[in-house]
């Protein structure tokens, strides 16, 4: 008789070569295939097997017991999580070398996590709609059993946490929803991220090495303004090659696995670029002219793109020089008035490209320091016909709000963009800011991260899972709702209509009465659809407040401060919203709309002045 092997996610979710018809799981009379864990494995894996028993619990009622270590003997049927070497023996037939990052067999590269999250969702058919228990949807059945299958994937976007970077690890103040992005397989990802790299040079070497410095056109190498962190450097001194070489050293004996280093240019991307011969040097004389400024002098010059381009090459060159068998990359950003693509400079394989190019949501956005009228979406279609590498790192902006907390949804430009930049070879989406508004802009993040994880997929058919998984006999009019907050976004950003003329009253009785008619559709008992149906309408609300602040602001402006009434209704609506918020966690992340936050000091009376 034939041991009927079963079940491996590793890397895999495979069935043995035995002629069996179909493996059974678990089942809710049966005791279920325990989950094997290696020895000592990572807090993530061993906590993504305690959720992989969760979820067939509350699939079918039973929950399969964790085994950790190789058990002795190895049971006949089981699934397995993370590769023992005992595997070779029970699956000859699979090939468990693995050519890929993340590659997963439902993954290799100690990302075993993401194959269970990606069995949970394929599989056994679970979906995490937004955070919290509320946004969870099981499918419950007294069977779990597939028949005999393989299954390999290795995706393209291997930097993906930064696509909500406020619940990314390890966390920042921000973030609201670290357990659903690290389900929707984004947190655990394999490629790092730089930005700025800099910003406290001056403060530790602006005594003794100025020499590392940008020569300003007025002879000093020194801050331009006040803010020492936006400092630019003199990119063709070899002494900083030298010195930021020590630091990638001094970084890998803290962190050995670190593997992307970064050599961007300080932030204030307009000012204080370095003029001395050896990196003007490096420019090309064809390149765009943009507009530059120092102390007391603004002029015309060419993109320094393919100056900064060179300057990753050297670091790069030298990085590998000195860890020849190490897979370390340099990443710098095209931002600023590096934003054009090279002339003639082509970045080296182990150079790894941000592209800071603003089309989210702002797909004709033109940068503003081009003189050729160059829109941000070119810029990046340019910079991916020549980089090995790219990330995309965009800057949301407000287009329509939404870092106000409006319901700024586009999701046939989602859609679009992601298929875009993926053809382009993106390896990495990183997006400031995301700031986790679930009631106005969910159906939006969802999007985003099933995109992220395989941007290729049809993407009207994910929102219709979503419409279907969440709202049950109301799908039709979620989709009617989210269809209308979308079109009246685009009625706003295309200038056809302003703010209190898209958000009119009007708006707000057709939107209310699709929520009516889909609260009227779903079952009060269970009464799950009904409650994500009433989620839904507090961003609603919320939106109604806003945009009611926004025209009393209009008027106490205009006042100049003297109408004491429009104070006291701003104050009374700023209080409505944020007991909404307060009353209904997780709707609206009310710590990035608080009104001492920039984004909203223009709408509250109380901290205008401090702008």
């Amino acid at each position: 008789m034939q041991i009927q092997y079963a079940w491996c996610l590793i890397a895999a979710v495979i069935l043995t070569s035995a002629p069996v018809m179909a493996f059974r799981l678990a089942s809710s009379v049966e005791t279920p295939a325990p989950i094997v864990v290696y020895a000592d494995a990572p807090h993530y894996v061993r906590l993504a097997a305690d959720e992989l028993a969760e979820y067939i619990q509350k699939t079918v009622g039973v929950r399969p017991p964790v085994i950790e270590g190789l058990p002795d003997p190895a049971p006949p049927s089981a699934i397995w999580v993370g590769y023992q070497p005992v595997l070779n023996t029970i699956f000859p037939d699979v090939d468990f070398d693995f050519t890929h990052p993340e590659e997963i067999l439902i993954l290799a590269d100690a990302q075993q996590v993401n194959a269970v999250y990606t069995f949970l969702q394929d599989y056994l058919d679970v979906r995490w709609l937004w955070p919290g228990e509320m946004g969870e949807d099981v499918i419950q059945r007294e069977i779990i059993e597939f028949k005999p299958f393989i299954y390999r994937y290795h995706p393209q976007i291997r930097h993906r946490a930064g696509l909500l970077a406020f619940s990314s690890l390890p966390g920042w103040g921000y973030g609201r929803s670290r357990d659903w992005s690290r389900r929707q397989r984004l947190q655990l990802d394999s490629l790092e991220m730089g930005g700025h790299a800099f910003m406290d040079w001056w403060e530790r070497f602006g005594e003794t090495h100025q020499e590392y410095f940008a020569l300003l056109p007025d002879g000093r190498r020194a801050p331009y303004g006040r803010n020492v962190k936006y400092i630019k450097m003199c990119e063709s001194n070899p002494g900083l090659w030298d010195q930021w070489l020590a630091e990638v050293d001094a970084r890998l004996q803290d962190d050995p696995n670190h593997r992307v280093f970064s050599a961007g240019h300080n932030d204030d991307w307009a000012s204080g670029y370095c003029t001395c011969d050896g990196c003007r040097a490096w420019d090309h004389p064809a390149g765009e002219l943009r507009h530059f400024r120092w102390p007391g002098l603004s002029v015309e010059y060419v993109a320094i793109s393919d100056r900064h381009v060179t300057f990753a090459n050297t670091l790069a060159r030298k990085l590998k020089q000195r860890y020849p068998d190490k897979d370390y990359y340099v990443v710098v950003m095209a931002y600023g008035h590096t934003r054009p693509p090279p002339v003639a400079a082509v970045p080296d394989d182990n150079v790894i490209i941000a592209s800071v190019a603003n089309f989210y949501g702002r797909p004709e956005l033109v940068d503003q320091a081009s003189t050729t009228g160059m829109t941000h979406r070119r810029q990046f279609l340019g910079w991916g016909k020549v980089a090995p590498n790219i990330i995309w790192r965009p800057n949301t902006g407000s287009p329509a709000g939404s870092q106000q907390g409006q319901p700024d949804v586009f999701f046939q430009q989602v859609i679009d963009d992601w298929k875009m930049v993926a053809e382009s070879g993106c390896i990495g989406i990183w997006i400031d800011m995301i700031w986790e508004h679930w009631a106005t802009q969910g159906p939006q993040y969802y999007l985003m991260a099933q995109l992220t994880w395989n941007p290729y997929q049809d993407g009207w058919s994910v929102l219709e899972d979503y419409y279907r998984r969440g709202f049950g006999p109301a799908a039709d009019e979620m989709r009617d709702y989210w269809a209308l907050l979308n079109a009246t976004r685009e009625l706003y950003v295309s200038k056809e209509q302003a703010y209190h003329e898209v958000y009119d009253s009007e708006f707000f009785v057709r939107a209310g009465s699709i929520l009516d008619r889909a609260a009227a559709r779903v079952p009060a008992v269970p009464d799950t659809y009904s409650q994500r149906v009433a989620f839904v309408r507090v961003g609603l609300e919320y939106t109604r407040l806003l945009m009611d602040l926004r025209r009393i602001m209009v008027h106490a402006r205009a006042a100049k401060g003297e109408d004491t009434s429009a104070l006291e209704q701003a104050r009374a609506t700023w209080s409505a919203m944020e007991q909404l918020c307060q009353d209904n966690p997780g709707t609206l992340n009310w710590s990035a709309l608080r009104p001492q936050t920039p984004r909203m000091r223009s709408l509250n009376p109380d901290y205008i002045s401090a702008r």
